[in-house]
């Protein structure tokens, strides 16, 4: 794993960017401490690299050359079927390769290939390669997001990152995007494509990218994008259920097979569930002596999975490495862990993966994880939802308008308020994906600025239109996949495991693995006369390999006991920051205040909105104002303190 920072000029003044571009890659530096290159193009293009080695660790030195010096290519991810595609660029087209890793194979690919490359890349990547001949930037993002790629355009070039830390000395930090500050405040993350700064901006996934910066004396156009790869669920009935487990499990085991392929030691994650479960077992077939790594916290009940987890490890004949953090280490760790994310995200379960990769770290270089199974398989309790409401949807549109007018009147907490308003309630206006934190009601207490014309539907909206026609808890996971996967799921994956210079593999996330997944019926995800459980394909596809405790464990998912924190532990701690920060130029504070003395009174659970407001206001310190200084190896104090180079592009 790596991590890129790229300047393509649009006037041949890249020389001028070389010094600054090898400064700025230093924020970088937990991605790649293995190797730095960083290389002027021409006048054309600067390219630099941190490297983590993985494949091919002796070679494969990046920025990387090809076809005699006709592209160069800087490259962040892991290609795992690079051997067969090397094997094919040979046999039909007689390339040639310097290395024996996998990036060679995206350069080769690209030059025999085109711009189609990406369709056959099984991996995470996010890459970009130049064209000395046809002066031309090309990039792309794997399918699914796994791994990032942001990008900025000035009057100046292009500058495109693994991280936007690596952008923030080129940009206006106090020039906050308030629209997504709005749609964190809802979703607990700023959605794609956009960041909590307006200038700066993330390839989708699944896009490619191009930039011709044109002629020096002339302006450049702008970034143009095209989709290569969209998650197209295609549900239909099965004869035979059992012939779907076995290709469900095949399929599994195949991506986890090459996904077990490196040049240094593979570990996993292993909590309570069946997926991460499921992948270490199919693991072990590959590697009997694989290391796992658990979680836990010093609190009782529910929020230590690691006695199951641990108990799973024995039964699997594997060794389990546990770790346990108490209330302290994680208001310590707060301001490393936002700094690494870049922009907020409060999904507490950041904490516990941060402090798992840490310990993962020290024993290994790669871990594989289960991210992904639950929006391929339907693995949310919410996915039941719809059979549920199933009998009040199906009423003529005059009896529902009547139930919502009596949902109304019934007071707050008493039973049947709730289904009865989320029953009469259109799939796209309830559900927003996983979490829902802040309504618009409450946001107008919240915020200062308070846009009535911003909802979450523009987020969804457009996410929803693409998949007309499917059941309703299909519609959830493509959803899912292109909001709560790629907006949380996998920025928590990426940047909590890389700040300890961890990569980490998901399986799940493979696009052979979503052509079963997408062919899965309802029945098969949440069967209407089994009450309570998900994903049942999956779970009856890995029963013959999981311990049976695990087949239908309740899913958890990492749970966090700031709920319980939050009136006792961290509670000080919260109010003080609530108290102190500047961040109540965006956010009325006091509001904040009152909903944590409410949570520690215990008149109402505002856990989930009293962390998101604390992860912004730290996020506000450390990369608005920059008063709060996360202790973390950056780049020179005088380059954070150096004006933005040029001015955005709108």
């Amino acid at each position: 794993m790596c991590g890129l920072l790229t300047f393509i000029s649009a006037h041949g003044t890249a020389s001028l960017f070389k010094g600054p571009i090898g400064d700025a890659v230093e924020n970088l530096h937990h991605r790649g401490p293995d190797e730095t290159g960083v290389e002027l193009i021409d006048d054309d293009a600067v390219l630099s690299h941190k490297r983590l080695s993985i494949i091919d660790v002796a070679s494969s030195h990046q920025p990387m050359w090809y076809a005699d010096g006709r592209y160069v290519m800087t490259f962040n991810g892991e290609i795992y079927n690079y051997k067969e595609l090397r094997a094919e660029l040979i046999a039909e087209h007689g390339a040639t390769f310097a290395t024996d890793g996998d990036g060679e194979v995206i350069l080769a690919g690209y030059h025999h290939w085109g711009p189609s490359v990406t369709t056959r890349l099984r991996g995470m990547f996010a890459f970009v390669i130049w064209d000395r001949r046809d002066r031309r930037a090309f990039g792309a993002r794997d399918p699914f997001g796994i791994k990032p790629m942001f990008y900025l355009q000035t009057n100046d070039g292009v500058f495109f990152a693994s991280e936007k830390k690596a952008l923030m000395p080129f940009v206006d930090s106090r020039d906050i995007d308030e629209v997504n500050l709005s749609h964190y405040l809802t979703l607990q993350y700023p959605p794609e494509p956009g960041t909590m700064h307006r200038a700066v901006k993330r390839i989708g996934s699944g896009y490619q990218v191009v930039f011709d910066p044109g002629a020096p004396d002339q302006q450049a156009a702008p970034v143009t994008s095209a989709r290569y790869y969209r998650a197209d669920f295609q549900p239909r009935p099965v004869d035979d259920p059992k012939r779907l487990y076995d290709e469900i499990l095949e399929v599994l085991r195949e991506s986890v097979r090459i996904h077990m392929r490196s040049d240094v030691p593979v570990g996993a994650f292993l909590s309570s569930g069946i997926d991460s479960t499921g992948v270490v077992a199919l693991a072990r077939e590959f590697n009997p002596d694989i290391l796992t790594f658990t979680m836990g916290f010093d609190v009782p009940g529910h929020y230590n999975e690691l006695d199951v987890a641990q108990e799973s490890a024995r039964a699997m004949g594997v060794t389990s490495i546990g770790t346990k953090i108490g209330a302290r280490e994680m208001m310590e760790e707060l301001p490393r862990i936002v700094w690494h994310l870049d922009d907020p995200v409060a999904d507490p379960a950041l904490v516990p993966l941060y402090f798992v990769a840490k310990k993962a770290a020290e024993h290994v270089t790669v871990a594989i994880g289960g991210e992904g199974a639950d929006e391929f398989f339907a693995g949310y309790p919410i996915y039941r939802e719809p059979l549920s409401l199933k009998g009040v949807q199906s009423l003529p549109h005059s009896m529902q308008s009547g139930l919502r007018a009596v949902s109304k009147v019934i007071p707050e907490g008493v039973k049947g308020k709730s289904f009865l308003e989320r029953g009469t309630t259109p799939l796209e206006e309830r559900f927003v994906g996983n979490a829902n934190i802040f309504g618009e009601a409450e946001k107008q207490l919240l915020m200062r600025r308070y846009n009535p014309d911003v909802h979450y539907t523009d987020i969804t909206g457009p996410v929803y239109a693409e998949c007309q026609g499917l059941d309703p808890t299909t519609r959830m996971q493509y959803v899912d996949i292109y909001t709560w996967l790629r907006g949380d799921i996998l920025v928590k994956a990426d940047r909590m495991s890389m700040a300890h210079s961890l990569e980490v593999r998901v399986p799940f996330l493979d696009p052979e693995v979503f052509k079963v997944a997408s062919k899965v019926p309802l029945d098969q995800k949440v069967p209407p006369r089994m009450a309570g459980q998900t994903k049942h394909a999956l779970r009856m596809a890995l029963e013959s390999v999981v311990p049976p405790a695990i087949v239908n464990r309740e899913k958890m998912g990492f749970p966090t006991p700031t709920r319980v924190w939050l009136k006792d532990e961290m509670f000080e701690w919260a109010d003080h920051i609530l108290a102190t920060s500047n961040a109540g130029e965006y956010l009325d504070l006091n509001y904040a205040r009152k909903l944590l003395r409410d949570h520690k009174a215990g008149t109402a659970d505002n856990s989930r909105k009293v962390w998101t407001v604390l992860v912004f206001c730290t996020w506000y310190a450390i990369f608005v104002e920059k008063s709060l200084d996360p202790g973390i190896r950056r780049a020179s104090s005088q380059l954070a303190n150096k004006p933005a180079v040029g001015s955005v592009v709108a």
